[in-house]
């Protein structure tokens, strides 16, 4: 082993273990441990007893009887656990937690999402280090040490993103092909919204890729089948709910509202939506949401031609990727905590840097900030610089203050996947980069087949 390729697995497994350190000590210590994953484990078991997961009455009823829920329980935990709005695919895979008892079902998730997340980051380090071994370990200790919050409420998008990874890993090694397929099919039945561009980029692709895509719809749909008729038998107005469920947290003022006057930015585990950023100038939630669907729909155009048109390679893979993962959170309801899927961005991260040149040091620059800016440590930071420093103010250059300094991470998505996708499309079909041997010919790290 060279003495760089050791240095970005000692990053790597210094992230992991405090990764897990810290966020065990953050969960038991936290009053809101485990609350994301109680609102998953709570409907399922609302199903179970045949009770409406999308009623709010059925849900609470389900929640105090099983919970033992006191009258000092904080309203605003009673209220995001009642609250489901997950698709009915999801039950697939939360109802078997929902067979435990709580702390066992609770116990498992936890464990599953930090042995899953460190998996991830190691198959990421492993695609990255054929071309730069420390950028790709540091980028992913990095990532991990900033996922405390996630592992903490116990949010699905740890284990969905993490699985999404795996199966990038398994199809572009052309390796564990079942398991690729049935990781990314549950990813996509739980977080759809977080890894659907993901599985569309494999549709496109061609060739294997898209024939493990297909796979994994196939998969995917039987999964979903029986959950979707359960759920439409026992609440057959369940899309009128799930979308009334969603309304009540992004009215005005409320945690999901992306608008002018939103809190996004003075909390933790803030809304990354382009909504937020547009909001500032154009205060209509028609104008906001219509820039961000042509903005957003524009790139992701470009990016489908780009797609369609290229010549497979193991470069043109990472960088479609690194492209697409930022661009997925911008149109859709995501939180700083569904941008863990910039993982992906790191293979191409560390390719530019390899090339070195003024692209490697602008791709370092962007990735760290993007995975950065959604992180745990530096979001504290901003929190506390917003709500010091940052005065209210008016005008043109107070609403530019307002975005960069309270609400950067949207922009922050935004420039990262420009500057992928504009790579992308350079590189056209272009062959990958030689490997970083510094120290010795490490020729054992091969370009990944696609």
């Amino acid at each position: 082993m060279t003495s760089t390729r050791r240095d970005g697995l000692y990053l790597l497994v210094l992230g992991c273990a405090l990764f897990v350190l810290l966020g065990s000590l953050f969960e038991r210590a936290s009053a809101i441990s485990g609350v994301d994953f109680r609102v998953v484990y709570y409907s399922a078991r609302c199903l179970l007893q045949h009770g409406n997961p999308y009623s709010q009455g059925d849900l609470l009823r389900t929640y105090q009887t099983e919970s033992g829920e006191l009258h000092s329980d904080p309203a605003g935990i009673r209220r995001v656990v009642t609250s489901y709005f997950y698709l009915p695919t999801a039950f697939a895979f939360t109802v078997p937690f929902a067979l435990m008892a709580f702390y066992s079902a609770h116990l498992l998730w936890m464990t599953l999402t930090a042995a899953s997340l460190i998996l991830a980051g190691f198959l990421i380090w492993s695609s990255g280090a054929s071309y730069s071994q420390v950028i790709s370990g540091g980028l992913a200790a990095f990532l991990l040490v900033n996922s405390l919050w996630l592992f903490m409420i116990g949010n699905s998008a740890g284990i969905a993103i993490a699985l999404c990874t795996i199966a990038v890993w398994c199809f572009f090694r052309e390796q564990f092909a079942f398991a690729g397929v049935a990781c990314l099919a549950i990813s996509l039945i739980v977080k759809p919204h977080d890894t659907g561009l993901v599985w569309l980029y494999f549709l496109l692709a061609g060739g294997a890729g898209r024939k493990r895509a297909l796979q994994t719809l196939a998969v995917a749909l039987l999964l979903s089948l029986p959950p979707v008729l359960w759920v439409t038998h026992v609440a057959p107005n369940w899309i009128k709910e799930m979308h009334t469920n969603m309304q009540v947290f992004s009215a005005p003022g409320d945690l999901d509202d992306v608008g002018p006057a939103s809190k996004v930015g003075e909390d933790i585990d803030a809304v990354v939506e382009l909504q937020s950023d547009i909001s500032i100038f154009f205060a209509d939630p028609l104008v906001y949401n219509l820039a961000t669907y042509i903005l957003c729909g524009g790139l992701l155009i470009v990016w489908a031609v780009a797609t369609l048109r290229s010549r497979a390679s193991p470069m043109r893979a990472w960088l479609a990727l690194a492209a697409i993962a930022p661009l997925s959170m911008l149109p859709l309801y995501h939180r700083e905590h569904d941008a863990k899927i910039l993982l992906l961005a790191v293979p191409a991260c560390a390719i530019l840097w390899a090339e070195g040149g003024a692209r490697g040091w602008f791709a370092l620059l962007l990735t760290t900030a993007g995975i950065g800016m959604n992180g745990d440590f530096p979001s504290l930071a901003r929190i506390f610089l917003v709500r010091h420093f940052l005065a209210a103010s008016s005008g043109l250059s107070g609403r530019w203050l307002t975005m960069v300094l309270a609400r950067p991470i949207p922009l922050i998505l935004l420039v990262m996947s420009i500057f992928y996708l504009w790579v992308y499309v350079r590189h056209g079909s272009a062959p990958a980069v030689s490997v970083e041997t510094q120290g010795s010919g490490d020729a054992a790290s091969r370009p990944l087949p696609v």
